[in-house]
């Protein structure tokens, strides 16, 4: 056997996809034949070499008989080894290896034949087939998932098309409603009770208008504006703007930093529109006073933002939608405001996650890197 023996490059195919695997070399090993008949002909030779001793006492003419039946018995011994060997070890490992380079080429429909033997090769036969089986079918729950995914992104791509129409033809008659709202009321005297009907009228129009913007950020997502900034002053923002809702609600916001932070690579308005949905979502989880709590804390090379409240929290059957399209408990709203949130996060190469026990309240944890990826990088 040569010093060193090529394996041929392979491509593996998953469905369409084609991948080459690199060029490996095998390193020096010795022969397994050669492995294997060395323990018996050192056994053999000393017993030769004993046996040398033992017959010198005997005449030359029969004592080289005796030592030439004894070596080409050693010999029969050490073949007849090596052809069982070959029979019952390299002949299962060579079609082993055979079914494994059908593997690699994509092929899950191998079975070696040695796998009904009742021993260490026959359990190893035994493995390899069902390991094959897994693979096979895991490979096909992996395509039957790919191609639920497609179906799912075509449909809310087609859901997106129709919710970008929707939304320009809506909101252009929705401005002119609030205009005339607007000129109405200041027409009417300030002891009229239609004032305070228009005033409602000109509040839902807004609420309206708001959930079309998300619609529309959904629909067609900007990409962020990314500055180094302070990102205590963003989150502070966001808090600021959330007391003001939280107020009617006789519900505290807490504001805590742990660590010095550093100053945090991100878009501000965007990662200010996470915070501000997160802590809405938050006021509105609570029907009593209580404590929503905000805390930025450092880890490693992140900023960590914590939002935890104690409202009625999420059943542990939906905690993982949340962060879906179009899903809600609440009854209302468009269930666009996580899905909208998470995608912000995640364009940051963030993560956000949620952890909720029902009755007692939940917390979201946005993890922003204080850098991105590709500045770490170059």
């Amino acid at each position: 056997m040569s010093a060193t023996t090529p394996i041929r490059t392979t491509q593996a195919t998953v469905g369409s996809a084609t991948a080459a695997s690199p060029a490996v070399t095998r390193k020096r090993h010795i022969n397994w034949a050669l492995k294997a008949v060395l323990p018996i002909a050192a056994v053999l030779l000393n017993g030769l070499l004993l046996f040398l001793l033992v017959s010198s006492s005997l005449d030359p003419g029969p004592r080289n008989n005796v030592i030439a039946v004894a070596a080409g018995g050693a010999f029969v011994i050490c073949v007849a080894v090596i052809m069982v060997l070959a029979v019952q070890v390299r002949r299962p490992m060579m079609e082993l290896q055979g079914k494994i380079a059908r593997v690699q080429l994509g092929d899950m429909d191998v079975a070696v034949s040695f796998a009904d033997r009742n021993d260490e090769i026959g359990d190893l036969g035994r493995d390899f087939n069902d390991m094959v089986s897994q693979l096979k079918t895991s490979r096909e729950e992996i395509q039957r998932l790919h191609q639920t995914q497609m179906s799912r992104a075509e449909h809310f791509a087609t859901l997106g098309e129709l919710a970008t129409g929707l939304a320009h033809e809506i909101r252009n008659p929705l401005a002119g409603i609030a205009g005339v709202l607007d000129i109405v009321s200041r027409d009417l005297p300030e002891t009229s009770v239609a004032r305070e009907v228009i005033h409602d009228a000109k509040q839902e129009a807004i609420q309206i208008n708001r959930i079309l913007t998300e619609l529309l950020d959904t629909a067609r997502p900007k990409p962020p504006q990314f500055r180094v900034a302070d990102i205590v002053g963003t989150a502070e923002h966001a808090v600021l703007f959330a007391r003001q809702q939280a107020v009617t609600k006789r519900i505290n916001i807490e504001f805590e930093v742990t660590d010095d932070l550093p100053q945090v690579e991100h878009d501000p308005n965007q990662i200010n529109q996470v915070l501000l949905n997160l802590l809405l979502n938050a006021i509105q989880s609570m029907d009593k006073p209580g404590i929503i709590r905000v805390s930025l804390r450092q880890e490693e090379d992140a900023v960590a933002i914590v939002v935890s409240d104690e409202g009625k929290g999420i059943s542990a059957e939906h905690l993982p939608n949340i962060f879906r399209p179009f899903f809600t408990t609440k009854g209302y709203g468009t269930g666009l405001g996580l899905s909208l949130a998470r995608r912000m996060v995640e364009s940051h190469g963030g993560t956000i996650s949620a952890d909720s026990t029902l009755g007692q309240g939940t917390q979201f944890t946005v993890l922003l890197p204080v850098r991105r990826v590709q500045d770490k990088a170059s």
